[in-house]
């Protein structure tokens, strides 16, 4: 019995055409003061995670920037995935502290009896009911910079802003499915054509945003937003993971010169690189991948020093 869990685990998310196809989120109620809303309440949830997870790492990113860190407690799993699902082999005695569950499909089973869905990370668990309240990555930064406004710290950067909310809310959805998950469905495709089709499209994406990036410091221009939370965790993934993971080799990402000093410049600002563990990527991708690493050899590179070489983005910063 293998104590780790194939990066093939998904092939039920394939369709037809050998196409990767995510499952929906099973938990998506939202964090609010409507009726029918999650309550928002200090210390009444824990976030779980992998530091693996680009979906996970994300709302670990704005919780920082935010200020909740008193506000919402942390869950962090194992990196590598086992058969049993996530694992808090992390902890002392091997199980979460508040939750007091060893594998993540645990704290699903005790939400919902007949959920068969893949127990994901990010995952939201409410510590009163001891019940999973939500697992909308898609969403859930959103939250956290607008539902928990009130605890945010002083002069806590606005990451979502009114004003540019439907434009972010557009380039998250492209974003998304080119490439957030198109690295995922390049490397997750069970047909040459769906590998392809993938392939192409990430990359014409950043491509488009290797452009962008030349005259823009971030996305949005010269403050960070949701959306530079979005592309950031792919960046930092791209060199370490995905590019050989997922065969998908045409550059890596320091052969983008904008894309590669735009990362930097996020890696060096606190809460992106501080949450970010190179570690942790390598062995979860590298060594969840049973079927093509049989002998968990662990890639020795790339060098994390080249995260704190100067990226002189702040030459793009309009003045005022």
């Amino acid at each position: 019995m293998t104590n780790k869990i194939s990066i093939h685990e998904e092939q039920r998310e394939i369709n037809a055409k050998g196409e990767f196809q995510r499952q929906k989120n099973r938990f998506d109620t939202p964090f609010g003061e409507n009726a029918g809303e999650l309550p928002v309440e200090s210390g009444r949830y824990r976030l779980l995670w992998a530091e693996i997870c680009p979906w996970a790492h994300r709302a670990v990113i704005v919780r920082e920037l935010l200020g909740l860190k008193d506000v919402i407690s942390l869950g962090t799993a194992s990196p590598v995935r086992t058969e049993h699902g996530w694992e808090f082999s992390l902890d002392e005695n091997g199980v979460d502290p508040v939750l007091n569950i060893r594998y993540l499909p645990e704290i699903y089973a005790q939400t919902d009896e007949e959920y068969t869905g893949r127990a994901t990370v990010p995952t939201v668990v409410d510590v009163q009911t001891k019940k999973v309240v939500n697992n909308d990555y898609f969403r859930l930064t959103n939250y956290l910079e607008v539902a928990f406004q009130k605890f945010h710290k002083k002069n806590a950067p606005d990451l979502y802003p009114r004003h540019l909310r439907k434009e972010i809310d557009a380039f998250n959805e492209i974003l998304f499915h080119d490439v957030n998950n198109g690295v995922y469905k390049a490397g997750f495709a069970r047909s040459q054509e769906a590998y392809e089709k993938a392939y192409d499209t990430l990359f014409e994406r950043l491509d488009e945003l290797e452009e962008r990036l030349g005259s823009s410091r971030y996305l949005f221009g010269d403050e960070i937003t949701d959306s530079d939370i979005r592309l950031y965790v792919t960046l930092v993934r791209f060199d370490a993971a995905y590019y050989s993971v997922f065969r998908v080799n045409r550059n890596r990402l320091i052969d983008f010169p904008n894309l590669w000093n735009y990362a930097k410049d996020l890696y060096q600002t606190k809460g992106f690189g501080n949450t970010t563990n190179f570690d942790a990527i390598k062995k979860g991708y590298q060594l969840g991948n049973v079927s093509s690493n049989p002998f968990n050899i662990l890639a020795k590179g790339p060098r994390v020093e080249n995260w704190l070489e100067p990226h002189n983005r702040e030459k793009l910063t309009k003045e005022v």
